[in-house]
């Protein structure tokens, strides 16, 4: 969620693990390391059960963007393991995490429906918190070239039909974040990545039969016409209408 405030909140707990992104302004805390400020691009974290209040420094409101992950999800991280893993300090001033918060966040702006990537984001992000910031690092994914190859076997086979990253870790037996570490060390890109290239190449396929651009965006798995653009242009370096209109007779 995205929140602008100048309220001030009492102490309380989540249920939930934390992180957050403080976008504009300046925020204090209460938590278990003493008072803590953090300010414009700093990340913020709390651990489930932690007490903490917040309010606004000097009065003036805030903006923060903030996110909450079940603990099931971070045990998953952890290979399924109950021993607690914690965010050891509560005001980060971490540059790889402001980008990955800011890319989670720009996505959920442009395609709020797009669960493969949005589940991709969140990986990353929380894999990134707790190798470099948590009480204990990820479970190291391994080698699993059949896993990875059953899984870009589905991607290819049915490119148009929706995925979740949760769907394709069940068929390859791993986690959402060793899956997502393995596929990426094996192809070099992500799941969802590597699935747009496969919906880019259906698309190019089916405008060339002479379906119309939006014709191509559905059947080719993109939610519309201007998502399949973006993605078109950005693989195949010009757009499908100009593609669609070099391959017209002269």
């Amino acid at each position: 969620m995205s929140l602008v405030s100048n309220r001030a909140f009492p102490r309380h707990s989540h249920d939930q693990y934390g992180i957050g992104l403080i976008c504009a302004g300046g925020h204090r805390s209460w938590s278990g390391a003493g008072r803590v400020d953090a300010v414009t691009g700093d990340i913020i974290t709390v651990n489930p059960g932690e007490m903490h209040d917040g309010a606004p420094l000097g009065g003036a409101s805030r903006a923060w963007h903030m996110l909450y992950f079940d603990p099931d999800l971070i045990r998953e991280i952890f290979d399924g393991d109950d021993a607690s893993a914690e965010l050891a300090r509560p005001a980060l001033d971490d540059p790889l995490l402001r980008r990955l918060m800011e890319r989670l966040f720009q996505h959920l702006a442009a395609a709020p429906g797009d669960s493969l990537a949005l589940e991709e984001h969140c990986q990353a992000l929380l894999g990134a918190a707790f190798s470099r910031h948590g009480s204990r690092r990820p479970s190291a994914s391994h080698s699993v070239p059949n896993a990875i190859a059953r899984v870009r076997q589905r991607l290819d086979d049915a490119p148009h039909a929706p995925t979740t990253l949760g769907e394709l870790s069940a068929m390859a037996g791993l986690s959402r974040y060793q899956l997502l570490r393995s596929f990426s060390r094996t192809l070099g890109t992500t799941p969802h990545a590597y699935l747009l290239q496969r919906r880019v190449l259906m698309a190019r396929s089916l405008i060339a039969d002479g379906h119309s651009l939006s014709q191509a965006a559905l059947a080719a798995g993109f939610s519309d016409q201007s998502h399949m653009s973006r993605a078109f242009t950005r693989q195949l370096g010009l757009p499908p209408g100009r593609y669609r209109r070099a391959l017209l007779p002269a």
